[in-house]
């Protein structure tokens, strides 16, 4: 049995209606220091399958169960997550190394996205359609309604585990689809942990536990699961890469794909700078760089440029680096050594084609001092590509035309933000700017798990959300009646 906190749950992974030995184990190390966390189970490409023939046959059994009971499962998730929050926010600063104010952040955001999704089940409804309104119409009675697609897959990120995993099982079941979920492979505890949460409450409300499964395991297994024929949806969380090659393997199957950008955040030059350095600080560095939608490009208007950098740097200074299990800790260690050597090398590749090292820039221990670099060229990875990490690059830019033009060459396009006093400016920003979500006066990072939530271009397609989320998942079905 595996032990957390005082309660526990079987040995092996979560697939049927029971748990099922898997056929590997691997070490979960702690990023900071690389202690053991625990030995977890390692399914493979017969466990995937296994696992989707298992949501198959349970397709329309889960889709039948009742609007009441759907609800009740997804409401009794987010009270027994809340129940055990302090150990969940534990075994995420262990597993991801995040530093503990960003786990406590992830514990707390999925609870509400729990409740959110269990308040939009009795959303999901049709409408009638005036069919008379073309001849061919006369004396019949039109109406759509919302189903299941079928079988959903899961693909999970390593930064934020459990609120990823979320995002991917609580709208499938609250949309009436069997879901499989597949974390990554450096950080499966959380998630499994929350799995069995889920299949409690399953059990307790006299539904199938096997509407919600998990399988560990190397990319095999996730094209496996992506391919088979028998899935009607795949929902991945992930780098641009490996979310394209998915949407060519899962073809044509349905996919929502939550991947990478390279945020921006416009500073202009009637902001105010204490606030803008502060976003800059606040939303470039939270979870040690290693989110999405984290602070990476800051473009200042050239009148305020060299005052934003001052203020920027002068703040980095008392950012606390180390051991995310402290409570001021505000940067930790990456995911892995290998996430460290690349951003470093971005950082140095950087350097050698001129950009300026304005702070940060070495290691302090296992940890990456927060780093900023000022005019950084275009074709550099720090600038164009996601650096998932604890640097910003600024530059300075003649306007705000110019700073939006730089906005939209990237070829990603999740969130922006822009600091301004001025309401057309901010209009325009809505307007101009092509990106998921547009931000003014706070950082790119701020989400509310309730909004629609997915980028354009290489940042992906479709939007999560549970109402909308729920929306991917559920097809219409036209019902046409001639009395």
């Amino acid at each position: 049995m595996n032990l957390w906190q005082g309660k526990e749950f079987p040995d092996g992974l979560p697939v049927g209606d029971s748990w099922v030995a898997a056929p590997d184990h691997q070490v979960v190390s702690f990023p900071y220091d690389s202690t053991p966390v625990a030995h977890a189970p390692v399914g493979d490409t017969q466990l995937a399958r296994q696992a989707v023939e298992h949501a198959t046959a349970l397709r329309r059994t889960v889709g039948a169960l009742p609007t009441r009971t759907r609800r009740a499962v997804l409401a009794g998730v987010a009270e027994a997550l809340e129940s055990v929050a302090a150990g969940m926010e534990d075994l995420l600063v262990l597993e991801t190394g995040k530093p503990r104010v960003d786990c406590r952040t992830e514990v707390t955001r999925a609870v509400a996205t729990w409740r959110a999704a269990a308040d939009e089940v009795v959303h999901i409804h049709g409408e009638t359609v005036p069919l008379d309104g073309l001849p061919s119409g006369d004396g019949m009675t039109g109406f759509w309604t919302r189903r299941p697609v079928g079988v959903v897959v899961g693909i999970a990120g390593f930064n934020y585990p459990m609120m990823l995993a979320t995002h991917k099982i609580a709208p499938a079941l609250a949309a009436g689809c069997p879901v499989i979920v597949k974390p990554a492979p450096a950080t499966p505890l959380a998630t499994l942990w929350l799995v069995n949460l889920v299949r409690e409450q399953l059990i307790a409300r006299g539904a199938p536990p096997g509407a919600v499964q998990l399988v560990t395991g190397d990319v095999e297994v996730g094209r496996t699961l992506t391919t088979h024929e028998a899935v009607a949806a795949v929902s991945f969380t992930g780098s641009a890469a490996v979310g394209h090659r998915i949407a060519k393997d899962a073809a044509p199957r349905k996919v929502v794909l939550e991947l990478g950008s390279n945020a921006a955040l416009v500073v202009a030059a009637d902001a105010d700078l204490d606030a803008a350095a502060d976003a800059v600080v606040r939303g470039g560095y939270y979870a040690s760089g290693q989110a999405c939608i984290a602070v990476q490009r800051v473009i200042a208007e050239a009148p305020v440029a060299a005052e934003l950098e001052r203020r920027i740097a002068e703040r980095l200074a008392s950012v606390p680096v180390g051991d995310p299990r402290e409570e001021s800790t505000r940067v930790a260690a990456l995911i892995d050594e290998a996430a460290t050597e690349r951003v470093l090398a971005w950082v140095e590749q950087a350097r050698a084609a001129g950009a300026r090292l304005v702070a940060g820039g070495e290691r302090a221990g296992r940890c990456l001092m927060p780093t900023l670099l000022a005019e950084v060229e275009d074709g550099q990875p720090a600038w164009d590509e996601e650096i998932f990490g604890p640097v910003v690059c600024l530059r300075s830019v003649p306007d705000l035309d110019a700073a939006f033009a730089t906005v939209d060459a990237s070829r990603y396009g999740l969130h922006a933000a822009v600091f301004t006093h001025r309401l057309d400016v901010a209009f325009r920003a809505l307007e101009e700017l092509d990106v998921g979500g547009v931000v003014i006066n706070e950082v790119p990072g701020y989400r509310c798990d309730v909004a629609p939530y997915g980028g354009v271009k290489d940042s992906g397609i479709g939007r999560e959300g549970p109402r909308f989320a729920i929306e991917e998942l559920t097809v219409t079905k036209m019902a046409v009646i001639k009395p």
